[in-house]
């Protein structure tokens, strides 16, 4: 398998159902293999060093972590996180495990895409995080318009039950560089491939469906690559908007995606809007999807 990046949530479980068949006298089993779905959240929790006022991190932190909690995701890919906030989830949110390490050469600096994930449910395999550049092996790079080094972070995991394997990825593209989200969209796109196992993708890619960088991802991309929200709703709504500014006005771009391959299929899809007495947990709506394996 190709990757980019150095290798350094509950459960999903196979129930087997035996149905009786009365034939005559006698009864035929028949075992029918059913597997539970994926709960997989995408988050940009905004960084913890922004100067917001009211909505600092330090006010903010429990309503993020109640967000979380009461979605019980699976699979958890967080966007803007600094150190401090990683270790703050890690600490608080019982029985996952993260990966992820900062976009900066000091690891220890910077933002992140960290990825948690369910350890009761999944083994991780290996682990790894490219570049959005044109060297995506080379730590800290940027290329194009973008303004910031910008990163995906990614994990293979194994089902403890199942024994299925797949990829989960997470990442964040600039939000300035027009062209460096094209390129990045056409990084993944390549790279989505290479894993040779189902994908499940997470991010906040500041820009909406139907930009270039969607249709990269969506329409044009070696493999299919589903829109998991679009699957389930079909149909546009003025109210899609993902970013909020803690403000909760919605009817902005969907810049938050979780998009996948086959064989899993999207059973729903939602975009929290939750608050407690117009308090946001974040700047970002975060959107949910629950997967499916169609087939083997």
């Amino acid at each position: 398998m190709k990757s980019f990046g150095t290798v350094s949530c509950q459960a999903r479980t196979r129930i087997l159902l035996l149905v009786s068949l009365a034939v005559g006298c006698g009864s035929i089993g028949r075992m029918i293999d059913a597997e539970e779905p994926i709960r997989v959240m995408s988050f940009n929790i905004r960084y913890g060093t922004a100067n917001d006022g009211d909505n600092h991190w330090n006010k903010r932190h429990p309503l993020v972590l109640k967000t979380i909690q009461e979605f019980r995701p699976d699979l958890l890919g967080t966007q803007e996180v600094m150190d401090f906030q990683a270790e703050y989830l890690r600490k608080h949110l019982e029985g996952y495990l993260s990966v992820g390490r900062s976009r900066e050469k000091d690891p220890n600096r910077g933002e992140q895409c960290t990825i948690f994930y369910d350890q009761n449910r999944f083994a991780k395999l290996e682990w790894g995080q490219f570049w959005l550049s044109k060297t995506p092996d080379e730590i800290a790079s940027k290329s194009w318009d973008s303004s910031l080094p910008r990163i995906a972070t990614w994990i293979r995991l194994r089902d403890r039950k199942s024994e299925r394997e797949f990829v989960f990825l997470n990442t964040h593209f600039d939000h300035r560089g027009k062209l460096a989200r094209l390129e990045s969209a056409r990084l993944i796109a390549k790279q989505v491939p290479t894993f040779s196992l189902p994908v499940i993708i997470s991010g906040d890619f500041n820009c909406p469906e139907g930009s270039p960088p969607y249709n990269v991802l969506t329409k044009t991309a070696p493999v299919k690559i589903v829109d998991s929200y679009r699957q389930v709703w079909p149909n546009k709504s003025s109210r899609e908007g993902t970013f909020n500014g803690f403000r909760g006005i919605d009817n902005g771009a969907r810049i938050d995606w979780i998009l996948f391959t086959a064989p899993f299929h999207c059973e729903s899809a939602s975009i929290i809007r939750f608050q407690e007495n117009n308090r946001y947990p974040s700047d970002h709506f975060p959107v949910t999807a629950i997967l499916q394996f169609s087939g083997p």
